[in-house]
């Protein structure tokens, strides 16, 4: 394994002046003149000037041209040089896991999966998950020294402070396994633990950059149903960093109420649409799909998951009709946050969202705007969050890079 660099903690690039400027030039593809990092920054043009040669000499941005603004001399444009940094990303879903690899300025330059590996032995994990992410950078050629750290986002519940996996529901033999550390020893790399939802919603706020919503949820539809939060444009985590667990709200489950063998859920959205049930059901109902195999067989769920989606394309009645029921029980459940919070945005994703999104995602919307429960008078945007499957492992690099790169108030503060 790499042994270039050591530790859980992040580099940073060099201060808060240094990370205002290159956050203002990162959102900004057309680039900035000195006089309008200037402006848009507050800082006086001394600071600018010094700011802007150290990034220059660090790789990080680079002059790019003139052009003429009135009178003076031409100003010389600086923008951003997204393969001068990396960042990597990791999602561990029961099924597989999704490696990808991720330039300055978001875009992902190379991705790659594994089975996920059983917990039985926390070091094969690590071994097998340490491997894949070497591999990703080799394979990409990036040099080890331009990659900023590495991502996780996991199931929850995890322990953010010790960067340990606890027992996520829907992976039984993981078990207080030390991802974190363990990772950043075995590659050498920063390393970042967050919980799935969490990093979706980073993700969705880095990439969207000054066009992000303030107040937004984020839907994520994987194996389990949660919820990311971001209130005043700061992801909601909680006190132990695992907020967003929402399938325990109680909804009217309507047609997904019950099977043919008279068996059912509590109630709960998280129950009734779990991907693995709506299998079960389209094939009560007589749509044909993959083999049949077991509820927990997550590779099975998934192959059985592709044709439903295919299905749907295909204009099946009975496919397209179990998924605009699954939206219009997803989208109950939003009423509930929408009225919590008053927000005015929801965004649907995550790893099985997209098979069902084309019928689900009218139907969800339908069922926030026209539910007589919901309380906020003004217009509510229901969305796709268009960043695919692998959202939640671009959301654990934008993590990285959200770390290293966006400037951050407390940077300021004394400390004794």
């Amino acid at each position: 394994m790499a042994e270039h660099r050591r530790g859980a903690n992040l580099p940073s690039i060099g201060g808060f002046n240094r990370t205002v400027v290159l956050d203002a030039v990162r959102r900004s593809p057309e680039g900035l003149s000195r006089v309008e990092l200037a402006a848009r920054t507050g800082l006086s043009a001394q600071t600018v000037s010094n700011v802007t040669r150290f990034l220059i000499e660090a790789g990080m941005i680079a002059e790019s041209g003139t052009v003429v603004a009135g009178r003076g001399k031409p100003r010389t444009i600086l923008r951003l040089e997204p393969t001068s940094r990396y960042a990597v990303g990791v999602h561990v879903d029961p099924a597989v896991v999704t490696y990808v690899l991720l330039d300055l300025a978001g875009t992902v330059v190379a991705e790659t999966t594994t089975s996920t590996p059983s917990a039985d032995d926390p070091s094969e994990v690590v071994r097998t998950i340490a491997t894949a992410v070497d591999g990703l950078v080799a394979d990409a050629g990036v040099a080890v020294e331009s990659v900023l750290g590495v991502g996780i986002a996991s199931p929850g519940p995890i322990d953010v402070d010790a960067g340990v996996v606890l027992d996520p529901p829907f992976l039984p033999r993981w078990r207080d396994v030390p991802l974190r550390d363990a990772l950043a020893e075995a590659t050498g790399f920063p390393v970042l633990l967050e919980k799935d939802v969490t990093a979706a919603v980073v993700g969705e706020m880095f990439l969207a950059g000054e066009s992000s919503a303030r107040n937004f949820a984020f839907v994520y539809f994987g194996t389990g149903f949660g919820v990311g939060l971001v209130v005043d444009h700061e992801p909601v985590r909680g006190v132990g960093s695992n907020a967003g667990d929402a399938g325990h709200i109680m909804v009217d489950q309507g047609a997904l109420a019950g099977t043919p063998d008279g068996s059912g859920t509590r109630g709960e959205v998280g129950a009734a649409v779990a991907p693995d049930r709506l299998v079960q059901l389209a094939r009560a109902r007589g749509l044909r799909l993959a083999e049949d195999a077991p509820s927990d067989d997550v590779t099975a769920v998934q192959r059985a998951w592709e044709a439903l989606g295919a299905a749907i394309d295909g204009g099946d009645e009975v496919a397209v009709g179990l998924a605009a029921e699954a939206g219009a029980v997803m989208g109950q459940a939003v009423v509930v946050i929408v009225n919590l919070l008053d927000i005015d945005r929801v965004v649907f994703g995550g790893p099985f969202w997209s098979g069902i999104a084309p019928v689900a995602l009218p139907a969800a919307r339908e069922a926030v705007v026209g539910s007589p429960l919901l309380i906020p008078k003004h217009p509510i945007a229901v969305v796709d969050s268009g960043r695919g499957a692998d959202v939640a492992a671009v959301g654990a690099a934008c993590l990285v890079l959200d770390a290293a790169l966006s400037p951050r108030a407390s940077a300021l503060l004394i400390r004794r």
